[in-house]
């Protein structure tokens, strides 16, 4: 991941192969005489540069490589990578999907750029490319598993909604991202608590954004927890450094861009090649584990999570409808979400 952030190049092992594939990430390349005859993309992006073949081929996320008949450089690679240039650049291709023959490594390849939070196109095989950093894809797997985190700290937190908190705070040996649990009130044996799986959000939950629900529906479940607390019961709040449901921060900007646009959530995250739903709701379910609790009652509205949840070996007795009002500036954001993501809102 910190290879992709600088812009250097990965040489992918391939399974039963000799020679690893050079893959450079193209939104952070920074040598401009880099050329190659193929790029990695996304069918999701496929779809919008007109290879409408590929919503046959491929699930909207899977990997595509694609060939132009003079080939790409730097700069006609940036414009195909990045939806921001779309209008700047409307005349591209044409373009042919070429056979993948290691498409295993080529989506662990495009995952990896996900989490670093780069746009998932890349230059392959480059000519020029610089010293290239190894990736083996069964690594991705390892970094991945749940079952490496572990509880690094807690301490008494009391919070506006209820004095008597703790804070867990949870990590991964090389995991940069630190999740945390809030428990408002005090745990007990035998209680089922009041849970609340809550991605991060800067711009709703730090800035007031109103082009989101997020900082509303925090400041509501804290409060019901609260209430909870009162009533003899806590509530946990699973904090998770998960921002733009898992596109990370910078990704997410650009896709409130294309929404000014006119683009919705979803279509917004396809013209960016990524996935509109790539949290980790098996970690919620470790740092569950961690903490000694099985049965919970789950506020949310995402039938997702409680299947998530349920498959991870949580077992929710109730699922807590936690809809607000909408205003003005997410009232189509929250239609999607029902729409087209299956959320349970009226």
């Amino acid at each position: 991941m910190d290879a992709l952030r600088h812009g250097w190049p990965l040489a992918v092992a391939m399974a039963g192969q000799g020679e690893p594939v050079i893959l450079q990430p193209v939104e952070t390349a920074a040598q401009a005489a880099l050329h190659c005859r193929t790029l990695l993309i996304s069918s999701a992006r496929a779809v919008t540069l007109k290879l409408a073949n590929q919503r046959e081929a491929a699930a909207p996320h899977e990997p595509v490589m694609i060939r132009g008949a003079d080939g790409f450089d730097l700069r006609s690679a940036t414009a195909i990578a990045d939806p921001a240039l779309d209008l700047a650049n409307p005349l591209k291709g044409p373009f042919r999907a070429e056979p993948l023959a290691w498409r295993e490594e080529a989506a662990a390849t495009m995952e990896l750029a996900r989490i670093a939070g780069i746009l998932p196109a890349f230059m392959v095989s480059p000519d020029h490319a610089a010293e290239s950093q190894s990736f083996d894809p069964a690594d991705l797997a390892a970094w991945n598993d749940p079952v490496r985190l572990s509880i690094a700290a807690r301490a008494r937190l009391p919070v506006a909604a209820e004095d008597d908190s703790e804070i867990v705070v949870f990590r991964k040996p090389d995991d940069m991202r630190e999740h945390c649990a809030l428990i408002v009130g005090r745990q007990m044996a035998g209680r089922t608590p009041l849970v609340r799986l809550h991605s991060e959000c800067l711009t709703g939950d730090i800035l007031g954004s109103l082009k989101c629900d997020c900082g509303p529906q925090l400041d509501a479940a804290l409060h019901a927890m609260a209430e909870e607390a009162k009533n003899g019961g806590y509530g946990v709040l699973l904090y998770m450094r998960q921002e733009g449901r898992g596109i990370g921060l910078v990704n997410k900007m650009r896709a409130y861009r294309l929404q000014d646009q006119g683009f919705d959530t979803v279509e917004a995250n396809e013209r960016l090649g990524l996935p509109d739903e790539s949290r980790d709701f098996d970690t919620a379910a470790r740092m569950l584990q961690l903490m000694g609790i099985g049965d919970i009652r789950l506020m949310t509205n995402n039938p997702r999570k409680v299947d998530a949840l349920g498959a991870a070996g949580v077992t929710i007795t109730e699922r807590v409808a936690h809809q607000l009002p909408d205003n003005p500036h997410n009232a189509r954001y929250l239609a999607t979400k029902r729409d087209r993501s299956g959320h349970l809102l009226t």
